[in-house]
């Protein structure tokens, strides 16, 4: 068994008594203690995490804009202002889901992509090919010597600017989907939790210096359950459990990520034109008693049959809620069936998000 790849916060997290567990080839905390605390702490308040198992990519040289905007679904000539982020997916020549990720434009020469850990090298291979064959003159470097530390909750922003003397002043009117350098780190306004905060990336070796001012500043570490919860209360998808490299984004709830309107070309735009799915992600809220909601579970409508590709208990709602890939014709306010331990529960067909900002929207 190859040795696990740890973060720059690997020991700290050990240190703290995180619970760690192997997460695509990583050693990552999943909880510190009580992964409900660590969902509301996000939710109410303030909560970090370690995203350091994430890779920002720099591509640079002239004529990037014109490279991203074929390698990539969404179209990069939204990117207007320095520091705009968009969200997109990398796509196969079927137009089958390579990867999500962000790109962040700022400046001409250069952009920065964060992508996900499991596909980290995947995604990098895939851009050097697309590169030397359409644009030799770019540079594409990974930065492994970078960290990354997500702040997210209703007083994520005041804790880090608490840490960060001059942040406030850099970033307090920044608006969602922006980042800014400041100093050494790169502070973002995103997130994959459904609540507001930041994304900073950092010199490595300053990453546990900062992860300890932040503790010390009220913020509470969080793993990778209270993660997935938050992301699916707010409707967020996974890699490699609700899109992968078999299926569209026109079939995982991603419609909104892959620009058909302009006139330019992308990888998997020839496969995308005209396509109807039959399939689509919705969400689905329990209504029975008696289980939870959980991956691979057979969902049985009207319609047809769907499975569900993520699924768990909801801290926020107080009940089980899932995405599911389910027939087309299945539409919000339905009640379908999923086969629970040789049981079928009613569920309610919902359209995400579960929650945002705190509320219920369902």
């Amino acid at each position: 068994m190859p040795e696990l790849k740890k973060t720059p916060l690997n020991e700290v997290h050990r240190a703290s008594g995180a619970k760690m567990v192997d997460f695509g080839g990583w050693d990552m905390p999943v909880a510190y203690g009580s992964q409900i605390e660590e969902h509301h702490a996000v939710r109410r308040d303030a909560g970090m995490f370690d995203v350091s198992h994430m890779l920002p990519v720099d591509v640079r040289g002239a004529g990037v804009r014109d490279f991203l905007r074929f390698a990539l679904a969404n179209n990069v000539d939204r990117l207007k202002e320095p520091g705009k982020a968009l969200y997109t997916c990398l796509l196969t020549e079927r137009a089958t889901v390579l990867d999500d990720l962000i790109v962040y434009f700022l400046a001409e020469d250069w952009f920065r992509i964060v992508v996900n850990a499991a596909t980290a090298e995947k995604d990098v291979a895939w851009f050097e090919a697309l590169r030397r064959a359409r644009a030799p003159g770019l540079s594409i470097a990974p930065r492994r010597d970078l960290a990354m530390v997500a702040v997210q909750g209703p007083n994520a922003r005041s804790r880090v600017w608490s840490v960060l003397p001059g942040s406030e002043a850099r970033t307090a009117a920044m608006k969602p989907f922006f980042g800014v350098e400041h100093g050494a780190h790169f502070v973002a306004r995103t997130g994959y939790t459904g609540e507001d905060g930041f994304e900073v990336m950092l010199p490595a070796g300053q990453a546990p210096e900062f992860w300890s001012r932040l503790a010390a500043a009220g913020v509470r570490a969080c793993g990778l359950g209270a993660r997935d919860t938050l992301r699916l209360e707010a409707g967020m998808n996974l890699y490699g459990q609700d899109m992968d490299e078999s299926v569209t984004p026109l079939e995982s709830g991603l419609a909104w990520t892959v620009d058909l309107a302009s006139p330019r070309d992308f990888v998997g735009k020839a496969a995308l034109a005209g396509q109807r799915p039959a399939r689509n992600l919705a969400g689905l809220v329990l209504v029975d008693k008696g289980g939870v909601l959980r991956a691979h579970q057979t969902v049985h409508a009207a319609a047809g049959e769907g499975e569900i590709t993520s699924g768990t208990f909801s801290p926020t709602l107080g009940v089980s809620i899932a995405l599911a890939r389910l027939p087309a014709a299945v539409q919000p306010g339905e009640t379908v069936a999923v086969e629970i331990r040789d049981k079928r529960l009613a569920a309610r067909v919902v359209k995400p998000p579960f929650v945002r900002y705190g509320k219920a929207l369902v």
